[in-house]
């Protein structure tokens, strides 16, 4: 469903949020809980505890748009989880299925693994509302709310 290749779209075409970022009101996460679960990974069958930034950017005329992923530190790196397998995609799955891509990059300090990006396009408006279907579930479960850039 999700392209492998970046879009490349000029600036003057896109519009860009700075999205998914953690609320927080009196200095603790809001949170609730939700029927449908939603959860991210990069080894199937091992969930990514680690909350992303997330920056959407979308054509104007609503036709394209990308995700763009970054983890700092994810569990994914951890010695316990080096036997679950090998990184082949980041995969969002929830009740409506599974959104893959492939575009995904480690950073390295020193030889050792920092952060993880990761790139989801989106090619199409239904394309970009299955997304947006899938981060209102992963926000809500995460304690995450909405930002527009301005």
């Amino acid at each position: 469903m999700v392209s492998k290749s970046i879009l490349a779209l000029a600036p003057a075409v896109l519009s860009s949020v700075n999205a998914f970022t953690p609320v927080i009101t009196s200095n603790r996460l809001l949170s609730t809980s939700l029927s449908a679960e939603a959860t991210i990974q990069f080894v199937r069958g091992l969930e990514e505890k680690v909350v992303p930034g997330i920056k959407l950017t979308r054509a104007r005329d609503g036709s394209s748009g990308t995700a763009t992923f970054s983890f700092v530190n994810p569990n994914v790196f951890d010695a316990s989880t080096a036997s679950a397998g090998d990184i082949t995609g980041m995969f969002l799955i929830d009740d409506e299925g599974e959104i893959k891509t492939t575009d995904v990059n480690a950073k390295f300090l020193n030889g050792k693994p920092q952060s993880i990006e990761s790139v989801l396009v989106m090619q199409s408006p239904e394309e970009w509302d299955r997304f947006m279907r899938f981060m209102d579930r992963y926000a809500e479960a995460n304690g995450l709310g909405f930002t527009k850039a301005g």
